[in-house]
């Protein structure tokens, strides 16, 4: 990674069903597209991927990175781009898969069943939540006194830095 941690990569597009989305703030405050593409109403879940794998793939993208997505795929977006689907997850391996893992992480930790979380890098190769293929992984332990709010700071501290560690190794071919 270069000194300014950037990637040898250009973003095409920030994408999200969620107009308020603080990436897409931060796509335009970087001259980078931010594209707000909402579900229509009633709109089946297939049909909106579908129309998504449309609009992605006019962008010519090499790899989609889920980075904040909230939305479970179907195979009619997935199918369309087989291991160039990465997404960003704030738990590890088979622990905490779905929304709220960092919240559920903290609450598992005072209830003293675990003593670490961690973060997640890995592929979407189907509809499964949290389980494709890990592309990197790190650990992170609690620190006795921490708020939730601590420890989330600390996850994306983690995730932000990972995330661009692990892109560059993929886009590299490491």
């Amino acid at each position: 990674m270069g000194a300014d941690k950037t990637l040898p990569a250009t973003v095409v597009a920030v994408i999200s069903n969620k107009p308020d989305a603080y990436g897409l703030t931060r796509a335009k405050n970087a001259g980078v597209d931010a594209i707000y593409f909402p579900k229509a109403n009633g709109e089946p879940r297939r049909d909106y991927d579908s129309r998504l794998a449309d609009y992605v793939t006019s962008r010519q993208p090499d790899y989609i990175v889920l980075a904040g997505w909230m939305r479970l795929l179907t195979s009619n977006f997935l199918s369309h781009y087989p291991n160039k689907v990465i997404n960003l997850h704030p738990a590890l391996p088979g622990t905490f898969p779905g929304t709220h893992a960092i919240e559920r992480a903290y609450a598992a930790w005072q209830r003293g069943e675990i003593d670490h979380s961690g973060v997640m890098i890995h592929l979407v190769p189907d509809e499964g939540v949290d389980n494709g293929p890990v592309l990197a992984t790190e650990e992170i332990f609690f620190q006795s006194g921490e708020t939730l709010e601590q420890f989330e700071a600390r996850v994306h501290g983690v995730e932000h830095r990972l995330l661009v560690e692990t892109l560059k190794k993929v886009i590299s071919g490491k």
